[in-house]
C-alpha cells in the first residue's frame, strides 16, 4: 500500500512538472462573415444589415450569430479557450465586445485590439487575446492606398505587438481585397497589399532577424498565388536555416486539395497562417511545428450541398437567410512554451 502511494505521488509530481515546463497556446483566425450590428451608421454601407434593410438583420438574428460564432471559437480547443484570435469582417469594436460577452467566451476575459478601417462597407480586422496569456503592448493600423485608384478604400492591416510567456510576438491580421472582377484582374490589388505587409515584416526583422512573427488572415489568395508565394515570399521550405524565412502552415493542406472556403464546388485555401522560421526552431522558448496548421471543420458548422459535400454553413446567401455560422472555416495552430 505504501509503495503504491509513493508511485502515485511520483506520477503526480511528474505530471505537474511537465505541465509547468510546457504550456500550449492556441492561435486562431476566423472570417466571421459580416458580423454587423443592427444600427444604421450613415458613414457606412451597412443599410442591408438593419431590421429595415433587405437582409432584415434584426436583434434576434444578431444575437443568434454572436452565440454561434462564440460556440465555434470556444470549440477549437477542447481543453482551453484560444489565447489569440484574429477576426475579419467585423463592423466595429462594439460587435467584438458583444462577441466576447457570450457565455462560451466570457471566461476568457479577452482584451481587444481594433482600429476602424476606411473600408466603405465598414468591415475591419481585429484581434482578441486572453489577458492571462498575452501581454498587450501596442497595436497600429497599416493603411492601404492604391496609387492607381486613390479613392478606393480597403481594409487596413492590423499589427499587434505583445508578449507570450517571456517572448515578444508580432502579429499581423489581414483581410486582403476580394477577387471581384476576376482573379487575374484583381490580383494587382492583393500583390500591393502583400508588398505593404512584407515591408512591415522586413522592418521588424531588420532589427531582429529572429523576431517571432505570426501572420494570419483571409488573403483572398491561396498559398501558391503570386501575392503569397512570391511577393510575401511565404512557402513550405522545411530545410531553410534562415530564421527570417516565412513558412505557411496551411501550404501543404492546400496542396492536398483542402480549403477554408468553397466557391461553386471548389475548395479555396483563402485563410492563411504564416510564421517566421524562428518559431519553428524547437530550441526556442516559443515554438510550433511544420504540420501545426489546422482547419476547424466539425460537421455541426457545415451544410451538406447537393453533391453531399460538407461546406461552411453560412449566415446569408445573397438575400436569403440561412442562419449558419460563417462562409469560411476557422484556421488555427498551437505554439508551445
Amino acid at each position: 500500500m505504501f509503495r503504491k502511494l509513493l508511485l502515485f505521488i511520483s506520477a503526480a509530481f511528474v505530471i505537474t512538472s511537465c505541465s509547468q515546463q510546457t504550456k500550449e497556446y492556441t492561435i486562431a483566425f476566423y472570417n466571421v462573415e459580416n458580423l454587423f450590428d443592427t444600427i444604421n451608421h450613415p458613414d457606412k454601407w451597412d443599410d442591408d444589415f438593419t431590421p429595415e434593410g433587405k437582409l432584415k438583420f434584426n436583434g434576434e438574428r444578431y444575437q443568434d450569430k454572436l452565440e454561434k460564432l462564440a460556440l465555434v471559437l470556444s470549440s477549437i480547443d477542447t481543453l482551453r479557450l484560444p489565447s489569440i484570435i484574429g477576426l475579419c469582417e467585423i463592423e466595429n469594436k462594439k460587435v467584438i465586445e458583444d462577441l466576447c460577452k457570450q457565455e462560451t467566451l466570457f471566461e476568457g476575459n479577452y482584451g481587444i485590439a481594433h482600429s476602424e478601417s476606411p473600408d466603405k462597407r465598414g468591415i475591419d480586422c481585429a484581434l482578441i487575446y486572453k489577458k492571462e496569456d498575452f501581454k498587450y503592448l501596442k497595436h497600429e493600423a497599416i493603411g492601404i492606398q492604391f496609387p492607381w485608384e486613390p479613392n478606393y478604400k480597403t481594409r487596413d492591416i492590423l499589427y499587434v505587438k505583445g508578449i507570450i510567456g517571456t517572448d515578444t510576438v508580432h502579429v499581423f491580421v489581414n483581410h486582403w481585397p476580394s477577387r471581384r472582377g476576376g482573379l487575374e484582374k484583381s490580383e494587382k490589388n492583393r500583390v500591393f497589399v502583400a508588398e505593404q505587409l512584407k515591408s512591415a515584416v522586413d522592418g521588424i526583422q531588420s532589427k531582429n532577424p529572429t523576431a517571432n512573427i505570426i501572420i494570419m488572415g483571409d488573403f483572398n489568395d491561396e498559398p501558391t498565388n503570386k501575392s503569397v508565394s512570391q511577393t510575401l515570399n511565404a512557402g513550405n521550405n522545411q530545410n531553410s536555416s534562415n530564421p527570417s524565412y516565412l513558412y505557411n502552415l496551411v501550404y501543404n493542406m492546400d496542396a492536398k486539395g483542402e480549403g477554408t472556403y468553397n466557391y461553386r464546388g471548389n475548395w479555396n485555401m483563402l485563410d492563411n497562417l504564416i510564421v517566421s522560421n524562428s518559431l519553428l526552431n524547437a530550441k526556442n522558448n516559443l515554438h510550433t511545428s511544420f504540420d501545426a496548421g489546422k482547419i476547424f471543420k466539425e460537421e455541426w458548422i457545415c451544410y451538406k450541398n447537393k453533391k453531399g459535400v460538407l461546406i461552411p454553413s453560412r449566415t446569408y446567401g445573397g438575400p436569403n437567410y440561412y442562419g449558419g455560422y460563417s462562409d469560411h472555416f476557422p484556421v488555427y495552430f498551437k505554439i508551445s512554451e
